[in-house]
């Protein structure tokens, strides 16, 4: 494989077991979004400017979808924008992909647990099984600190402590956010979602919906709103019910209201059964603060959901840890790719394609090193 004897160890029984689990929801692959939007969904502290402008430049969301279609899988894209396999599974893809691989002499090494590296030439890999191998240049792809049952639980972390590799503390990314819904509201409004949302937290505005649950919150819009949630000493958001009107606008709509305006609302505004639970929070005394509220919903949460059940996880090796090839500037050989880097990014294809991404930029960085080592 580009002439080196590539070697992959993998901690759980069988490989692609955090790749199988995103395949429950049909596998989105990647966003046909353009360029110049789709670099800025990523984020984290300490990022290089213009680092993933590099990085998904050298493998974006078209060499994605031209490698599925090497290996026999046709992709769509929806009107999202997200992009799936035509067969909506990932089964297929992972085992074409597996094939391959074998088919170019890599070596597959199951239950095999990484726990610790000794600097060397070559380098020294111990597993949690006593097996013991080398290596002229390693790359970790071990994942974040979400989904543990597929192996990425952040057990990694310690080895690269011994190493002096510096990280920030996972936290979690992509995930629901926790309120305490009065029983009434819940009554009417749980499992409902509420749709055509703007969802702002500080100065960041996400557009998408919401789901109500039992502790809080869930959806795509509080998931986008995840990094600027965290800043916040007092986490909030603050919903617009009706983003295609102005207060004014609704207000004119309500006119002349007979009988209970909060309940005409519901006919005039089309406010759905969740949105109208929601905004009875309190009696209203008047149209226009009503339809300020409606504008400006604000709902206090008082924590994140638990990392165990985040799609995916922030935190993790610190970018300033690596260079632009994501080789540890401490440790010449051994790179870095995936959820351990510190980054996040919204669902829709974007957590798979960075991971692509930088998982591309590390092989060939790797492959590059060793030709420059051995000449």
């Amino acid at each position: 494989m580009a002439g080196v004897a590539v070697t992959l160890y993998e901690g759980k029984p069988a490989v692609g077991w955090k790749f199988l689990v995103a395949g429950k929801g049909g596998l989105n692959l990647t966003h046909g979004e353009p360029f110049e939007h789709f670099v800025t969904r990523y984020s984290g502290p300490g990022q290089p400017a213009g680092v993933w402008r590099d990085l998904i430049a050298g493998f974006d969301s078209t060499a994605l979808r031209g490698w599925a279609a090497e290996l026999g899988v046709e992709t769509f894209q929806a009107t999202s924008g997200r992009v799936y396999p035509r067969a909506l599974k990932a089964a297929p893809l992972l085992r074409r992909w597996i094939e391959r691989l074998r088919g170019l002499g890599v070596r597959f090494e199951v239950k095999h647990r990484w726990v610790s590296l000794t600097p060397g030439s070559p380098w020294q890999l111990k597993f949690g099984n006593g097996v013991s191998a080398t290596a002229d240049a390693v790359i970790f792809a071990l994942g974040g600190a979400s989904w543990r049952r597929t192996g990425s639980d952040g057990g990694w972390t310690q080895g690269f402590e011994q190493l002096g590799v510096a990280r920030h503390p996972f936290a979690p990314a992509n995930c629901g956010w926790e309120h305490e819904w009065a029983p009434a509201v819940l009554a009417v409004a749980e499992g409902k979602p509420l749709k055509n949302l703007h969802v702002r937290a500080g100065e960041t505005t996400a557009v998408g919906e919401l789901l109500v649950t039992r502790y809080g919150l869930e959806g795509g819009a509080i998931y986008q709103l995840g990094t600027a949630l965290r800043t916040m000493s007092e986490p909030a958001i603050a919903i617009d019910f009706k983003p295609t009107f102005t207060a004014a606008q609704l207000v004119a709509k309500l006119q002349p209201a007979r009988g209970n305006f909060f309940e005409e609302a519901r006919v005039r505004w089309r406010l759905s059964e969740p949105a109208h639970a929601i905004l009875s929070h309190q009696p209203w005394t008047d149209v226009e603060s009503l339809a300020q509220a409606a504008k400006h919903c604000v709902i206090p949460l008082l924590r994140p959901r638990p990392i165990e059940e985040a799609i995916s996880s922030a935190g993790g090796v610190c970018w300033n840890e690596t260079d632009v090839s994501l080789m540890l500037r401490k440790h010449p050989g051994i790179f870095v790719a995936g959820e351990m880097l510190d980054w996040e990014a919204p669902t829709g294809g974007y957590l798979l394609q960075g991971c692509f991404a930088t998982g591309t930029r590390a092989a060939k960085s790797a492959v590059d090193w060793l030709r420059q080592a051995r000449a």
